[in-house]
């Protein structure tokens, strides 16, 4: 009896230390890296992808290859900004401009909401930190990928 209590809170233990990062709200986990200021003069960051490397699934859809296009316009500002799909932690990134200089930017809707409410917020004449702000307050949610497309 007392080796399968002992076993069962052995196990009990090890299911609940292996599933709690999983249990973890999106608040729990904080604002992901962002840079609070444009990169230093003569700093070059890596290119935005271009929308002709972007083939097969990563431009299934014209808001996909559309975001790049927007991207390229307003390097510094999307450097500045956090990306929450939370890749700084998994992919490595440092800003929602990482996912934009790969493929990952096509590839995740959050990435995308983000990058066409940066590129809105940044035509309202709004600075990079304000941009931040709305991004942090989740404002980037209510952005239609359907729609997006047509955003200049």
């Amino acid at each position: 009896m007392r080796t399968r209590v002992l076993a069962s809170a052995v196990l009990f233990l090890m299911v609940t230390m292996v599933s709690a990062p999983w249990l973890q709200s999106e608040a729990d986990q904080g604002v992901p890296h962002f840079n609070a200021a444009p990169p230093a003069a003569g700093t070059a960051l890596p290119p935005i992808l271009t929308k002709d490397q972007l083939w097969g699934e990563n431009a299934q859809f014209p808001y996909q290859t559309h975001a790049y296009e927007l991207a390229a316009k307003i390097p510094k500002v999307i450097y500045q900004q956090p990306c929450y799909c939370y890749c700084d932690r998994g992919m490595g990134h440092n800003s929602l401009h990482s996912c934009f200089s790969g493929t990952h930017g096509a590839e995740c809707g959050t990435c995308l909401k983000e990058l066409y409410y940066t590129y809105a917020m940044y035509k309202q004449h709004k600075t990079a930190r304000e941009i931040r702000a709305g991004i942090i307050k989740g404002e980037w949610k209510s952005v239609d990928l359907l729609t997006a497309a047509s955003i200049n």
